[in-house]
């Protein structure tokens, strides 16, 4: 599988109250990198990736995925390309009365007949295809509990396979360990990372923490105050570097 080519260009995206929370970004991301966003709560990384997807339109600028100026496109043909995106949320964003297999198999809604969704209908060979995304997060036995029934970072491994249901060539993961405790986020991250490496998917993953984006993140763009303040290799952020990102007043050790 190749993964999606995503391009930026002067991004803007101001609220109806007149926040700016985005200011003119532009980057380009190759197919199959694994791009880390860190930032500050605040800084624009959900604005962004909502923006990526067409949760939000963006005031202005462009957004093009393998050449394709989403911008411009319809509501139908949006709904098209989405399924070529996978989402893992902060939340999870599950149902949580439903089991685990039907959260799974919701991922492949998209491509199937509007009314086996009516119909809770799936064909057997997507059922074959949920499980075997199930296996791959490390919880099969999970297929038929209770989505709530799960701990946070089972939620989110369903999350992910919930995303693989989608075939996708992009995933954007829009701070996917923030509520998991550290031994649970790198977890969560080395089955990102394994999609990445593995399966070629492109990956965006916003992060509050820079030890974790140092650990996974192929390159890192920082966003400050809506601003593209770095953009580069992992290894190049000293300590100059952080503080423009974090702050003067920032220690390392607290990011994590």
């Amino acid at each position: 599988m190749k993964g999606a080519a995503l391009t930026i260009e002067h991004l803007v995206k101001t609220f109806p109250d007149g926040t700016p929370a985005l200011r003119d970004i532009s980057f380009a991301v190759k197919p199959g990198e694994f791009l880390v966003i860190i930032g500050l709560s605040g800084s624009g990384k959900s604005t962004l990736m909502r923006c990526i997807n067409r949760l939000i339109d963006p005031t202005s600028g462009r957004i093009l995925i393998d050449g394709v100026d989403i911008t411009a496109l319809s509501h139908e043909e949006m709904r098209r390309l989405r399924r070529s995106i996978g989402m893992i949320f902060q939340q999870f964003n599950l149902v949580k009365r439903s089991p685990v297999l039907t959260n799974v198999l919701s991922g492949r809604l998209g491509y199937l007949p509007a009314a086996y969704a009516l119909m809770n209908y799936f064909p057997k060979e997507q059922v074959d295809r949920a499980m075997a995304n199930l296996a791959r997060v490390g919880i099969p036995e999970k297929a038929r509990t209770r989505a709530d029934q799960l701990s946070g970072g089972q939620q989110q491994r369903v999350g992910i396979a919930r995303a693989l249901m989608q075939e996708p060539t992009l995933i954007l993961a829009d701070e996917p360990v923030a509520s998991l405790d550290p031994a649970t986020s790198h977890s969560i991250l080395k089955h990102v990372e394994e999609l990445n490496k593995k399966d070629g998917i492109t990956v965006l993953c916003s992060l509050h923490f820079l030890s974790l984006a140092r650990r996974y993140g192929t390159r890192i763009i920082a966003l400050k105050a809506g601003e593209v303040v770095y953009d580069g290799l992992p290894v190049d952020i000293d300590e100059r570097r952080f503080k423009e990102i974090y702050g003067e007043d920032a220690v390392e050790v607290e990011i994590r």
